[in-house]
């Protein structure tokens, strides 16, 4: 539940309104959430960058338009972060890694430069592992970032600074990167809303290691939330080769519309994946409930093979055109575990490559032949409860690689469908569950209706503090 007297605690569209009613101030706001971050930070490594002077001088002027009744958007003077791989003005762009620079970026990157158009107010920035590279979140130069339901634990990643910044609402809305998880795994793992739009419709540049891969999207606390940043990010740019056009003109148009007449397809499982119990169980009974609120339910199982190997072969080839540009010295300043993956792509052929094209070609074709039948595809997000931080996968399990933990995610940057993970309550030992949903290229506003239906009546729970003795 959130906290409707405490400015810290609001969500971006109840502080749109208070502005507009002049009951509060974006100063008052941006203040609140850099005190979060100072109490909390420490505990949870979620921010690598804070520049509280220009957030409060980014606040003060929303003030004074609001104050003109000349607000730029909805979301002038809601307080946000910007994951570390985006390029702000004026801070340096770390990615994690030992080989960048502490230089100040000179422009902004195409997520940064339209959220300070629309005059939201940029905090600082989140951490990622090196390159975004894995599915949790430490490296070299800053650090791990800690779960906030447990710090023992690992929030996931590659977005976990934004998920767990999300989580204890150091700062309203949490800019994320999806190239095979790294929105939906975090927000599984923390107990928050993220989402995955389509291929392109949301701009990046830079681009990313695996350019067709790559999503921008955001992490936040609500469906509403999420859309409203959508509003702003989900637009043509030019600056990105990949960008396409034909975005909703109101990402949250559905929003009200409930589920009734959706037909969602669930799959425990996709045919080919082994999930924890609890996790298993906490999915099963969003799918009950997602029935129950209206929408026809049918348990699947469809005939997909693991596309693991199809994901590994592109994504680990990134990696090794990244080793392959790095001088000797360079390449050992590297994370080992990216250096390692690469070492396994020295032995694929271009032909190799090319057959995992033709792979994820045949893919895509599958997932959306799904549409024909069903509005909806509903599985876990992720396979496994959130596990000890500093771990690439769970202790103990005989994994190696983290793609073996989310078999649910990178299906869907191989196809570049819409996916969004919903929180869906916790296990035994209090940690969060998710479950994702998918939707066919361009069904953006179909996955967030459904979404925003189930989470307006199953309100998530979020920690008062970090390793919480109770959740508010």
């Amino acid at each position: 539940m959130l906290d409707d007297t405490d400015p810290g605690t609001l969500t971006a569209a109840q502080l749109s309104r208070a502005y507009a009613e002049k009951t509060l101030s974006p100063l008052d706001a941006t203040r609140a959430a850099l005190d979060r971050i100072e109490r909390f930070n420490d505990a949870v490594n979620a921010y690598v960058l804070v520049d509280a002077e220009a957030a409060e001088r980014a606040a003060t002027a929303a003030a004074r338009r609001w104050g003109r009744g000349e607000a730029r958007s909805p979301l002038d003077g809601v307080p946000v972060s910007v994951k570390d791989l985006t390029n702000v003005a004026g801070w340096p762009t770390r990615s994690g890694s030992l080989l960048s620079s502490d230089a100040p970026c000179e422009e902004d990157s195409p997520p940064a430069r339209m959220l300070r158009e629309a005059g939201a107010v940029l905090l600082g920035k989140t951490n990622t592992p090196e390159l975004g590279w894995k599915g949790v979140t430490d490296n070299r130069v800053f650090g791990a970032t800690a779960n906030p339901w447990d710090t023992a634990l690992t929030p996931g990643g590659s977005s976990g600074g934004a998920a767990a910044a999300a989580a204890l609402n150091m700062g309203v809305l949490h800019q994320g990167g999806d190239s095979g998880g790294s929105i939906r795994i975090p927000a599984a793992f923390t107990g928050v809303f993220g989402f995955k739009p389509t291929f392109g419709w949301t701009p990046q540049w830079p681009p990313s290691t695996a350019p067709t891969l790559s999503h921008i999207g955001p992490l936040a606390r609500t469906v509403e939330d999420a859309a409203m940043m959508l509003n702003v990010i989900g637009r043509y740019d030019q600056a990105d080769p990949y960008a396409m056009r034909g975005q909703p003109e109101d990402w949250g148009e559905d929003l009200g519309e409930g589920l009734s007449g959706l037909r969602i397809a669930f799959s425990p499982d996709l045919g080919y994946a082994t999930v924890d119990p609890e996790v298993a169980a906490r999915v099963r009974e969003a799918a009950e409930k997602l029935e129950a609120l209206g929408a026809e339910v049918v348990e699947i199982s469809p005939e997909i093979a693991s596309p693991i190997d199809t994901f590994q072969k592109i994504w680990f080839t990134a990696s090794l055109v990244l080793y392959e540009d790095c001088t000797p010295a360079q390449r050992k300043k590297l994370d080992p575990g990216l250096v390692d993956n690469a070492r396994r792509a020295e032995a694929w052929s271009a032909a190799d490559h090319f057959r995992a094209l033709g792979a994820r070609a045949a893919l895509t074709q599958a997932l959306e032949r799904f549409n024909r039948d069903y509005h909806l595809l509903m599985t876990p997000t992720v396979a496994v409860p959130p596990f000890e931080v500093e771990h690439d996968t769970p202790p103990g399990s005989g994994m190696s690689d983290w793609t073996e933990w989310s078999p649910f995610t990178y299906p869907f940057n191989l196809s570049q469908q819409p996916a969004a993970s919903v929180p869906c309550g916790f296990t035994e030992a209090g940690l969060p569950a998710g479950f994702q949903l998918a939707g066919g290229k361009h069904d953006d506003v179909r996955v967030l209706r459904a979404a925003h239906a189930f989470m307006r009546a199953h309100p998530p729970r979020f920690p008062a503090v970090p390793d919480p003795a109770e959740t508010a």
